[in-house]
């Protein structure tokens, strides 16, 4: 596998484009949007630079990453020549099912499907394909090129050659690669989200505040962050998605969002992206301010 397509350039997409760039795959980033392919592209020119600071990179690292990297606006073309397809679209079942119809159609017959997805079913995701034995979860953790580990997730269907194929190439790219089976949230959401569920419940039955909670797990449990900044660095939305994926999949109301996260989703408070969530980050991207709702 040396060309590998990326569908979708937001925080995941230019991240795992970033990723396979700097190992020397040939990759073709795709977005339908041209000024999210821009946004995209200058983030991984941000973040080489600062490996460049680091000394972790030379200039030259950096010139030959993005030289690998080519962007497009149209499905079709972007993976032709596509060994593998990793689709890195917003997490919403409608829109991957309706990817995974066009890359069925627009992909060689031996071109493997991969999605990014942190909690939607692989099963349900190959069964709109006519190669279910070809489509797999590769769940990269935020941020990309930092973490290290990928959840590897086989479908009902996914192949034992297409498995291996994938674990091996997670490891060229110095990753550590662990399989889990197609099961609501897999095992990372299924255990991270609960945890930042219950924080958030916490603070709505007035336990303790914001900070207060986050420094407990931080000082008392070994967390580097604290589950409600953690909330806002993944994304209220996201963190609501995952948890009605989970508790529609399972039926179970220790999986139900708590009321609070809820309401801030509809009051388009999401954490960073929106500029505030439990923190507000009209100053700084930093969690150094709790929300004023919350003082």
């Amino acid at each position: 596998m040396k060309n590998i397509a990326v569908i979708g350039a937001g925080t995941m997409g230019n991240g795992i484009a970033h990723t396979f760039a700097q190992s020397g795959f040939k990759v073709q980033l795709i977005d339908i949007s041209e000024a999210s392919l821009e946004k995209g592209m200058a983030t991984i020119s941000k973040n080489l630079d600062r490996m460049v600071t680091k000394e972790k990179i030379s200039e030259d690292d950096k010139a030959e990453t993005l030289n690998n990297i080519s962007t497009f606006t149209n499905i079709e073309e972007g993976v032709k020549k596509a060994s593998l397809v990793v689709e890195a679209a917003t997490e919403n079942v409608d829109l991957k099912l309706n990817i995974f119809k066009q890359l069925d159609e627009a992909c060689n017959a031996d071109t493997i499907l991969a999605t990014n997805t942190s909690s939607i079913s692989i099963t349900q995701i190959a069964a709109v394909t006519s190669r279910p034995e070809k489509v797999i979860g590769m769940h990269f953790m935020n941020p990309v090129p930092i973490m290290k580990l990928v959840e590897i997730i086989r479908g009902y269907s996914t192949s034992d050659d297409v498995t291996n194929s994938i674990m091996e190439l997670s490891k060229t790219l110095g990753k550590t690669p662990t399989e889990v089976n197609d099961y609501p949230g897999f095992v990372a959401n299924r255990i991270l989200m609960p945890m930042i569920n219950e924080s958030i419940e916490t603070l709505y039955n007035g336990v303790a505040g914001v900070e207060e909670i986050d420094t407990v797990m931080k000082l008392g449990m070994a967390h580097p962050m604290g589950p409600l900044q953690l909330a806002d660095f993944i994304g209220l939305d996201v963190c609501l998605s995952i948890l009605n994926v989970m508790y529609d999949g399972f039926k179970n109301p220790k999986y139900a969002p708590c009321p609070l996260l809820v309401n801030m989703v509809r009051a388009g408070k999401l954490g960073i992206k929106s500029g505030e969530g439990f923190y507000d980050y009209s100053e700084s991207r930093k969690a150094e301010h709790v929300s004023k709702q919350f003082v």
